[in-house]
C-alpha cells in the first residue's frame, strides 16, 4: 500500500515538474504577445500619423517578427539528438556487466566495447565515459542532462527558456534565435525612442498608449542588454569551436587535456555550426555537418586517428562537471553517476 502512495505521489511530482519547467516560456511568449500589441496598436496605428511611416515600421517588425518567432519555436520544439543504437551495450554485454561484481573486470569490459567504436577522448582520469544511466559509451562532446534524462549529442546547456536541452540538433537555431532576439530589441528601441522623447517632453497627448509606448522602450532596453552579453558568448564559442561545457572543463583526449582540440579555425569553426552553404545561415533550417557522433579535431595525426585523412574524425568529450587533471591519458574507465 505505501509503495503504491510513493509511486503516486512521484508520479504527480514529476508530472508538476513537468508543466512548472513551461512557466519561463510563458512568461517569455508573454512578454513577446504583449510587444507585438504594443508596438503594433499602440505605436504604429494609434501614436505614428505618417501613413508612409507606418507602413515602413510594420513592414519591417513583421519581418523580424516573423524570424524570431521561427527560430524560438524551432529552439523548443527541435528535439535533442541522442547517440544511436551502436554506442548503447548490446543485451549479452548489459548482462555481462550488470552481472560483473569485480570493479576492474567492468572497467576491462568497457574498454574493450570502446575500442570497437570511434571515441578519442576521456574523462578527467582518462577513462572511456559511460553513461551509467543510459548504458551506453558516450560519443565525443556527449553529455547526460539529468532535466532531459537522457544523453545529448554535442550538449551545450539545458536552457529553461526554451524548457530544452541545446545541442547538436538545435544549437544553430539558439544562436539564431539570440541574434533575432537582439535585432527584435533594437529595432523596437531605435523606433521608439523618438516618440517616448515626444510623450516625455509633452509633445504627445497624454493617452492609454503613452504608458505602453514608454514601457515598450524600458523591456526593450532591458532585454537587448542581457541578450547582446549572451549573444556575444556564444559567438564567441563558435569561434573557438566550443560548447558551454567545454568552456567551464577543459575536453580530455587520449593524449592529455586539449582547450583548443575542436578549434579549426574561424572560418571551420562557424561552419561546424551553420555548414557550407552560407545561404542558409540565416535561415532556420538544420544544415549543421555530421551526425553529432563524430568530430574534426585539431591535433591528433593520421596514425592515431585514420579517419582524419578523410575530414572525419571522432573524439569523446569529457564529464559535464569533472576536473581534468594534468597529464590523464590512461584507457581506464569512469562510469557516470
Amino acid at each position: 500500500m505505501r509503495r503504491g502512495w510513493k509511486m503516486a505521489l512521484s508520479g504527480g511530482l514529476r508530472c508538476c515538474r513537468r508543466v512548472l519547467s513551461w512557466v519561463p516560456v510563458l512568461v517569455i511568449v508573454l512578454v513577446v504577445l504583449w510587444s507585438y500589441y504594443a508596438y503594433v496598436f499602440e505605436l504604429c496605428l494609434v501614436t505614428v500619423l505618417s501613413p508612409a511611416e507606418k507602413v515602413i515600421y510594420l513592414i519591417l517588425y513583421h519581418a523580424i517578427f516573423v524570424f524570431f518567432a521561427w527560430t524560438y519555436w524551432k529552439s523548443i520544439f527541435t528535439l535533442p539528438q541522442q547517440p544511436n543504437q551502436k554506442f548503447h551495450l548490446s543485451y549479452t554485454d548489459k548482462e555481462r556487466y550488470e552481472n560483473e561484481e569485480r570493479p576492474e573486470v567492468q572497467k576491462q569490459m568497457l574498454v574493450d566495447m570502446a575500442k570497437k567504436l570511434p571515441v578519442y577522448t576521456r574523462t578527467g582520469s582518462g577513462a572511456v565515459r559511460f553513461c551509467d544511466r543510459c548504458l551506453l559509451i558516450k560519443p565525443d562532446r556527449c553529455h547526460h542532462c539529468s532535466v532531459c534524462a537522457m544523453c545529448v549529442l554535442k550538449m551545450d546547456h539545458h536552457c529553461p527558456w526554451v524548457n530544452n536541452c541545446i545541442g547538436f540538433s538545435n544549437y544553430k537555431f539558439f544562436l539564431q534565435f539570440l541574434a533575432y532576439s537582439v535585432l527584435y530589441c533594437l529595432y523596437i528601441a531605435t523606433t521608439v525612442f523618438s516618440y517616448f522623447i515626444k510623450y516625455w517632453r509633452g509633445e504627445l497627448p497624454s493617452v492609454r498608449s503613452k504608458f505602453h509606448v514608454l514601457f515598450l522602450l524600458f523591456v526593450a532596453c532591458m532585454f537587448f542588454v542581457s541578450l547582446v552579453i549572451l549573444f556575444g558568448y556564444h559567438c564567441w564559442l563558435v569561434s573557438r569551436n566550443k560548447t558551454t561545457l567545454e568552456a567551464f572543463c577543459t575536453p580530455v583526449f587520449t593524449s592529455g587535456p586539449e582547450k583548443n582540440g575542436f578549434n579549426l579555425g574561424f572560418i571551420k569553426n562557424i561552419q561546424q555550426v551553420f555548414g557550407d552553404n552560407k545561404k542558409l545561415w540565416l535561415i532556420p533550417i538544420g544544415s549543421s555537418p555530421g551526425d553529432g557522433h563524430s568530430f574534426p579535431m585539431r591535433s591528433m595525426n593520421e596514425s592515431q586517428n585514420p579517419l582524419l585523412a578523410n575530414e572525419e574524425p571522432w573524439e569523446d568529450n569529457e564529464d559535464d562537471n569533472q576536473d581534468y587533471p594534468e597529464g590523464s591519458s590512461s584507457l581506464s574507465v569512469e562510469t557516470e553517476t
